[in-house]
């Protein structure tokens, strides 16, 4: 409403449709932290490690692919070929070596076109320019391959241009016009008297005097000047009789007066004048300049994007070769094949191997239950095949020794647990908000995420709601799922609907601990290692001691009553709960003897003071 006006930076408009690229909604793309890690930093996520261009321009555009893939078949295998091409000829030093100096030249026209830019983007677009010969040259031993045939077409030399911003830009302009020293010399013939009108203002006083001092007879003579009374003719008073009859007096002093004459007035008007009209007619030349430029800003903008697609080709080739990322097969057929694939991000931060992991999502194996301890590597396992997915519907090469990507038209997850105080949302809210959205949305084109569903209520309702989901998304979507629960419940899934398989993430259990194997089995895990992963987080022995008494007693409550393992049938197990619940918690809870004698075992007495003995000893008395 402030600033209306054209708009000359904008040559076109492009209508983004739904079925043109993979979309990710906001809270996958912060579970899978493509840009951003979950604490909001842009350390540490997939963008952080794939960037490596050379230009400003060029991270917008990856970070743009990355949030938004495509689904064109021909334009990712386009940039497939692309990078096959760079690696083959060996140019990925060379290129993003001139790539370097080129600057943000996007933002450059657009504040060109808004004549908002300042003298250093000039000459930061004039380097560009410089440089686009070599770039030139440098893509010429790769014409064979068509993209970049068609970027260097676009990467047009334009050698008008640059001759006129070398013409008319200074080599280190200042900063702001109203400074001068932007317009080159030379450039415009009325700037350059106007800054020799200044320039030689001394030489001309020297003359002047001289002149003076021969006219008048007068050897003590002298110019002077002050900001008050600008130029004068200094005579001392002994000689004042002696000036010629064109003085005009200007100031009287103690020892001396002060004069000026027409010629030294004209030349004042001219010289104080002088620098304030420079400056004008510098602004002038500049805005004109602008102006000329903007003709030229489609052309400009064309060179650009053809720049910033050539950095993100680059890098993605870069990037290949230093993480040894390998070429995927994508196929208009949907599905998802990955053989020893791997998290970048986890395999960059981590300082131990990372173990790959294969994963096979067809039409015949839609959905995967994955079971497993905590920090067995569930999620990272679920999250490193939305990534891979992602980075071959770019056209970049994949952590992967193998993969074939089929067509994917949206990812889902429901990964984590976070309230939203704000929104007044508590974490089961947040959770079952992201599943809805999920059940909405989904399709059999789909890839869905489901990390622990059901785990912020009672056991039975998010059993139930596990249950649930799952099934739905198996049965009556048939999106392609990995599903990571801790109800073993769900491992039953497989007996009852088809295209459902059983995998877990292996560990193994000794006296000292539990070892976290990060390997995806098949088949579903034989238990979840709680109590083993509470004591690596530093629980205290006497917790864990307590906590392992009172599983067994649970597991052998549960063997006693006879109760049966929950029926694959969704109203089965609601039947079953309802009839026979399986675990009776009340007969199973401690007595207080048992508590007593549990603190008994716990106490070293040789450890205790006086004072902590008698503690003990009323704290044993309550429990009586």
């Amino acid at each position: 409403d402030t600033q209306c006006g054209s708009l000359p930076h904008i040559q076109s408009l492009i209508v983004e449709k739904r079925e043109d690229s993979l979309i990710i909604d906001a809270a996958t793309r912060r579970n899978l932290e493509i840009t951003d890690s979950l604490s909001g930093q842009p350390k540490n996520t997939l963008a952080g490690i794939m960037d490596q261009t050379a230009t400003a321009m060029g991270g917008r555009l990856l970070r743009r692919w990355l949030n938004r893939p495509v689904r064109d078949l021909k334009i990712v295998k386009l940039r497939q070929n692309a990078i096959a091409s760079l690696l083959t000829a060996q140019l990925l030093e060379s290129i993003h070596k001139e790539l370097c100096g080129i600057g943000d030249i996007e933002r450059i026209l657009t504040r060109i076109a808004l004549q908002t830019a300042r003298p250093r983007d000039l000459t930061t677009l004039r380097e560009a320019l410089s440089r686009l010969p070599a770039l030139q040259q440098l893509l010429a031993t790769a014409l064979q391959d068509t993209l970049l045939t068609k970027l260097a077409t676009e990467i047009s030399t334009h050698p008008q241009i640059y001759e006129l911003l070398h013409k008319a830009i200074v080599e280190q302009p200042a900063l702001l016009v109203r400074d001068g020293r932007v317009i080159a010399p030379g450039y415009d013939t009325e700037l350059d008297e106007l800054r020799n009108l200044a320039t030689n203002a001394d030489d001309f006083l020297l003359e002047l005097e001289a002149k003076e001092r021969a006219r008048s007879g007068i050897n003590n003579l002298k110019v002077g000047y002050n900001r008050i009374h600008g130029y004068y003719l200094e005579v001392s008073k002994i000689h004042s009789e002696r000036v010629p009859v064109d003085y005009q007096r200007r100031q009287t002093l103690k020892a001396v007066e002060r004069y000026v004459t027409p010629e030294l007035k004209r030349f004042e008007d001219q010289v104080l004048s002088a620098k304030e009209r420079a400056l004008a007619r510098e602004h002038f030349l500049y805005s004109e300049l602008l102006i000329k430029l903007t003709g030229s800003l489609a052309l400009l903008q064309c060179c650009a994007n053809a720049l910033s697609e050539l950095d993100v080709i680059n890098n993605l080739a870069e990037r290949a070769v230093s993480l040894n990322l390998n070429c995927p097969e994508l196929t208009a057929d949907p599905g998802v094949s990955i053989q020893q694939g791997r998290h970048l991000v986890v395999e960059r931060v981590q300082s131990s191997p990372f173990i790959a992991n294969d994963v096979e999502l067809n039409q015949q194996q839609r959905m995967l239950i994955i079971t497993g301890p905590n920090m067995g590597g569930k999620s990272t396992f679920m999250r490193q095949i939305a990534l891979i997915t992602i980075l071959a519907w770019c056209g970049s090469y994949v952590p992967a020794s193998a993969a074939s990507i089929g067509s994917i038209d949206r990812i889902f997850s429901r990964i984590g647990a976070a309230d939203d105080l704000a929104g007044g949302r508590s974490t089961f809210m947040v959770e079952m908000e992201e599943t809805a959205n999920i059940l909405h949305n989904a399709s059999k084109h789909s890839l869905v995420l489901m990390d622990e569903i059901g785990r912020g209520t009672s056991t039975f309702d998010g059993l139930s709601l596990a249950w649930a989901t799952a099934v739905e998304l198996a049965v009556k979507i048939k999106a392609f799922t990995l599903f990571a629960t801790h109800y073993f419940e769900l491992t039953k899934l497989p007996m009852e609907y088809s295209g459902v398989a059983n995998v877990h993430m292996s560990a193994a259990e000794h006296e000292d601990g539990i070892v976290f194997l990060h390997n995806v089995c098949n088949g579903p895990a034989n238990q979840s290692y709680g109590i083993q992963v509470a004591a690596l987080a530093g629980v205290p022995k006497t917790v864990l001691e307590r906590a392992r008494k009172y599983l067994k007693r649970l597991e052998q409550a549960n063997v006693t009553s006879g109760s049966t393992p929950v029926s694959t049938s969704q109203l089965a197990l609601f039947d079953q709960i309802t009839s026979s619940p399986v675990l009776p918690i009340a007969a199973s809870l401690p007595s207080k003897n048992d508590m007593v004698l549990d603190k008994l075992r716990s106490i070293d007495p040789d450890t205790l003071s006086p004072r902590q003995a008698l503690a003990i000893l009323y704290d044993l008395k309550q429990l009586l």
